[in-house]
């Protein structure tokens, strides 16, 4: 009976995974880690998010505000429709949208809206409290206290603005032609930093970071309110960085034509991220981090995608090793995590997937492009049946197949 079972095990590898030699195998298509999540919204360009609870706020061109509910799965239509929404912001009970001529706000979660005070076109919104700021494509930074119902134009008032992100009592406005600007008293006055010949099109603020994101120059870190900025972002040369979002040492960029970028060394060096991505890859417009997951607004309405993908590996070398290797689980068994650690001799996308003695994918562990070194990630079979199990490699010309087993 033993040998019956082996032998069973052996041709459901052999037809699932065909090999040369030891098990190996060759996978055509990794499995998409970028999902499309616009149920209900269609195919919408997002320029604009924002969040309150488990509310998810979309501005879209042309189709106004839409909220979801259930982290993307599912939209639906706000009040506001039939506009181009640029910027969203909310603070305390109050939502608001930057649109072609005016800003509007809801107070009741997008069922209905009200004109403000302010008629011009609003490119970004940012809040702090009752401090509510409006960067115009013509006369600079506006300002309102009273949520709306009054703005006044502050001292930076004769330029573009593409961007605003607060910290503190500090107000940073990317512009048009002139970089970046500071202000330390709610716009008051405004100081120009030291970026102050680039068009700067996004800012992401973390902790004593500042980002600011290029057109076609890359990203700018200043780590001292823009007393100074160094260039960084190796790898995004000649792109467009339209959104920035962090996660701790995790710098996503969304950029022009050609997706997302990852970094993991707090954007010192950045490589797209766009396994999933369908068609063409698109622009993305807007990024955005909520609980587990990541969202991209582009040129094609919503997509999601875990922020395990990348938190769950960890590179313990950076020595180059001299060729590829997937290493045996440890330990192994196991009940009910183990680690698999593998090594790549170059810079290439990996793939990792586990099976069920069935064939069936159980887990996908990666589905990323990766530099040379040596690599461990953690596998919890907590939600498995206890059996065999099979974990496959494929990293471009290398093609790998092992065994575990899960003892509970």
């Amino acid at each position: 009976m033993k040998k019956i079972i082996t032998t069973f095990v052996i041709v459901v590898i052999l037809q699932l995974f065909p090999t040369s030699g030891d098990l190996t195998f060759n996978i055509k298509n990794c499995e998409a880690q970028w999902v499309w999540m616009s149920y209900g919204m269609g195919y919408k360009a997002v320029y604009s998010f924002t969040t309150s609870g488990d509310n998810i706020f979309a501005g879209t061109l042309y189709g106004g505000v839409w909220l979801s509910t259930n982290n993307g799965i599912n939209w639906t239509q706000t009040g506001f429709n039939n506009w181009t929404i640029w910027s969203l912001t909310i603070t305390g009970n109050y939502i608001f949208a930057g649109t072609n001529t005016d800003v509007y706000r809801s107070t009741n979660n997008g069922q209905s809206w009200t004109q403000t005070a302010l008629n011009k076109l609003a490119y970004c919104i940012a809040a702090s409290g009752n401090n509510i700021f409006a960067g115009t494509t013509d006369s600079g930074v506006y300002r309102s206290i009273n949520y709306g119902s009054s703005w006044t134009k502050t001292a930076l008032n004769n330029d573009a603005i593409e961007s605003l992100a607060i910290s503190g009592n500090f107000v940073f406005a990317a512009t048009h032609d002139s970089g970046v600007y500071l202000s330390t008293n709610n716009g008051t006055s405004w100081m120009q930093t030291t970026l102050n010949d680039k068009r700067v099109h996004s800012i992401a603020i973390s902790g004593d970071n500042i980002f600011a994101g290029t057109y076609f120059n890359r990203i700018y870190l200043s780590t001292n309110n823009g007393t100074s900025w160094t260039q960084i972002g190796i790898g995004l040369n000649n792109r467009l960085v339209y959104a920035l979002a962090i996660s701790g040492s995790n710098i996503f960029a969304g950029t022009d034509d050609s997706g997302v970028y990852l970094s993991t060394n707090n954007g010192q060096s950045f490589t797209q991220w766009n396994q999933g991505f369908t068609s063409s890859i698109p622009s993305v417009y807007s990024l955005l981090i909520m609980g587990n997951y990541i969202f991209a607004g582009t040129s094609s309405s919503v997509w999601r995608r875990p922020l395990s993908d990348i938190i769950g590996i960890k590179n313990f070398s950076t020595e180059i090793p001299e060729r590829c290797e997937l290493q045996q689980n440890y330990p192994n068994p196991f009940n009910s995590t183990t680690i698999i650690r593998f090594r790549i001799r170059d810079s290439r996308l990996v793939c990792i997937k586990v099976y069920n003695i069935l064939g069936m994918e159980v887990a996908s562990l990666i589905n990323e492009k990766l530099n040379a070194g040596k690599y461990e990630l953690n596998f919890d079979g907590n939600e498995l049946t206890s059996g065999i199990y099979f974990y496959k490699m494929e990293a471009e010309d290398f093609n790998k197949i092992k065994k575990m087993v899960l003892i509970k």
